[in-house]
């Protein structure tokens, strides 16, 4: 379901895609990782819990405690998620 610019993108169950209403970091990060793989999100997010020995654990540990990183992330599947609904 999608509706107007960017910022009104809804998911299945019509929620702003934006808010990230219901979504876990543990399910934004499996998702990520499915789609563009650690490989992946090193190239778009240089952080070392990418590069050096990832793990969707360590990765989600890393970013409960690193604020900067974390919302790069939800952006990055908030992005991934917009197109993906687009199409």
């Amino acid at each position: 379901m999608v509706h107007g610019d960017d910022d009104e993108v809804r998911d299945e169950s019509g929620h702003l895609l934006r808010e990230l209403h219901g979504v876990t970091l543990l399910q934004i990060v499996q998702y990520l990782v499915l789609r563009l793989g650690f490989a992946g999100l090193a190239a778009r997010v240089p952080i070392n819990c990418f590069a050096v020995n990832p793990s969707i654990q360590s990765t989600v540990k890393f970013l409960r405690r690193t604020p900067w990183a974390r919302s790069q992330i939800e952006a990055l599947y908030v992005e991934l998620r917009t197109n993906e609904l687009r199409t």
